[in-house]
């Protein structure tokens, strides 16, 4: 089923609407959709280099508002619909150590969860039935979810076409490494400063 959803995604790439599936998708993936947006964003972007940056804001920008819906399901209809979405991906189990991460983190669990390959859509969902602060959670969201896309979209825009592959072949690991750096860079500034 996901292997048919994956083609079906991708097939949006070849046509006039992929710019309007690309937002959907990741309104859609960051609430409750499975297949995560960077496939559509790396097809366009591949397709059309010169405008891989607008692609990039086209989904940070869905990503968000997805969030946003995350968010109002968590701390609305969690018992409707959040607990039967976050069961659907098997991490039913893994809601106390969220809220932890939240207690403990705040926006940062929100800005590493929305820059890592860890599934979004159960933090939007959490940070609503935990009432993380909402300004924080649209702040946290906003910077990470940018960062995740403008990262694949300036790869494409300043290596090409080619680049695709690496990308597709590395990027849990150039994820990995970009969180440390950002973290380690925020943790450094705090002792700087």
């Amino acid at each position: 089923m996901l292997k048919r959803l994956y083609h079906w995604v991708l097939h949006w790439s070849e046509t006039p609407y992929g710019t309007w599936a690309l937002f959907l998708l990741a309104f859609s993936e960051s609430s409750f959709f499975p297949i995560p947006p960077d496939i559509l964003l790396i097809a366009l972007a591949v397709g059309k280099p010169e405008k891989s940056m607008k692609f990039a804001a086209v989904c940070a920008l869905g990503s968000v508002c997805g969030g946003m819906l995350g968010y109002l399901i968590g701390w609305q209809f969690m018992a409707a619909i959040g607990d039967k979405i976050v069961h659907f991906y098997g991490l039913a189990d893994k809601v106390d150590y969220i809220e932890a991460l939240y207690n403990r983190y705040d926006a940062w669990a929100v800005g590493i969860a929305g820059f890592t390959p860890i599934p979004y859509k159960v933090f939007t969902i959490a940070a609503g039935a935990f009432s993380i602060s909402f300004p924080v959670f649209i702040a946290a969201s906003a910077v990470s979810r940018s960062a995740r896309f403008f990262l694949v979209g300036g790869m494409i825009y300043y290596f090409g076409p080619e680049i695709q592959t690496f990308i597709e072949k590395y990027f849990n690991l150039l994820v990995v490494v970009f969180t440390v750096l950002l973290v380690g860079s925020f943790v450094m500034l705090k002792y700087i400063f």
